[in-house]
């Protein structure tokens, strides 16, 4: 790949920053037309792209730890939206293996450990509560160790052992927290969230699996042996509720959570952050959003409908878009009738008479209802438990 030299003498084998900036507004317009709160020490990484895109002559400047954190900002405030920005491999491992790493790492390193308490709930809707703590966690978890582990690596790689450690016990204190969350939500039995956190936690640790698999650690090296397939295999270090969760989410959630294609169409999706996409199949409520909103016209809601649909069909074991279409039927004036005009007639008419149409007629408190009873059912094969 060719490299791009900026002015100050970085040069980067990866996308120029100002390019990732229009990446970064095409996906979340949002940040920048002041929808979301960007003050505080936590929401920074925020205001940092914010100030970038009105100060475009500044990146000139930057050098490689700056280029990394504005990656990080960038993956971090789409890593929930439907385009997410394509510096994954750059942050995990490209910039930790840059020439000028020798000079940065230790910043790098620093970053971070301290964005794993960046606030991401304004820019993602896939997250899990555990209401007793306040607690919430999301796909960003998974983003952040698949950083960490990287930097980790890098530390070890240059006998930055110190700083290596620190890492690491941030990444100790992720899989404790993420383990102690779904104890908690399996106490309190709190069915939904509980089903919501094993797709998270799933997501998280296998990224946190593909960044040790991509840097080629050793399968003697003990902290691989202490953090590797945490959510597939029991380890002594961890409570079986990892593995457990793990194949909750195989049996009921796996089929729900993936890269959903097929709403990347409809580009009035990326308007708010309120219109992100949820953690499925528990989409009701996204869909009675969608529906009550002033800021989509109905033809905009007929292209999300046709999407839900064209994404049913992609995945038809997956529930999450049925549920919310029969969200969104729910709250408009005249259900299908109101956006009968904004679809085409075809599609209209296979809403009516499919199975999609007819899962659509099922009842939210019904079909959490059956998901309880089901996870209620359910015996984990690996460890025996039972929710």
């Amino acid at each position: 790949m060719a490299k791009k030299q900026l002015q100050s003498g970085l040069k980067l084998t990866g996308i120029a920053p100002n390019i990732l900036l229009t990446h970064v507004q095409n996906t979340a317009p949002f940040l920048f037309n002041g929808e979301i709160d960007t003050t505080g020490k936590e929401r920074a990484y925020l205001a940092k792209l914010v100030f970038y895109k009105k100060n475009l002559n500044s990146l000139k400047n930057i050098d490689l730890t700056e280029y990394f954190h504005i990656c990080m900002a960038a993956h971090w405030t789409t890593a929930g939206t439907f385009v997410p920005t394509d510096v994954d491999n750059q942050i995990r491992k490209g910039l930790w293996e840059h020439a000028e790493i020798k000079k940065h790492i230790e910043r790098m390193a620093k970053i971070t450990i301290a964005s794993w308490t960046w606030d991401y709930e304004q820019v993602t809707n896939r997250k899990s509560y555990n209401p007793e703590r306040g607690q919430v966690m999301s796909t960003h978890e998974g983003t952040w160790l698949s950083v960490a582990i990287g930097g980790y690596c890098a530390l070890m790689r240059h006998k930055q052992f110190d700083l290596a450690k620190e890492v690491a016990d941030v990444i100790l204190a992720e899989a404790e927290k993420e383990e102690k969350l779904l104890l908690e939500l399996r106490e309190k039995r709190d069915h939904v969230n509980f089903l919501r956190s094993t797709a998270l936690m799933a997501h998280n640790f296998g990224d946190l699996d593909r960044v040790i698999d991509q840097w080629e650690m050793p399968e003697d090296d003990p902290f691989r042996k202490r953090i590797y397939k945490l959510g597939h295999r029991l380890n002594e270090a961890q409570d079986p509720i990892l593995v457990y969760a793990g194949q909750v989410n195989k049996a009921f959630l796996s089929v729900e959570n993936h890269r959903h294609m097929s709403m990347r169409q409809p580009k009035c999706l990326r308007r708010s952050n309120k219109f992100l996409i949820p953690v499925g199949p528990f989409m009701d409520k996204w869909g009675r959003d969608l529906g009550e909103t002033k800021l989509l016209t109905n033809d905009e809601k007929g292209e999300i409908v046709c999407a839900f649909l064209e994404g049913f069909g992609r995945q038809d074991a997956a529930l999450g878009y049925v549920r919310a279409y029969h969200g969104m039927m729910s709250v408009l004036p005249r259900g299908l009738e109101t956006l009968e005009q904004n679809i085409p007639y075809d599609v209209v008419a296979e809403l009516r008479n499919s199975r999609f149409g007819e899962l659509a007629k099922v009842s939210e408190e019904e079909m959490v209802a059956s998901y309880k009873k089901r996870l209620e059912e359910f015996v984990c094969p690996i460890t025996n438990l039972k929710f």
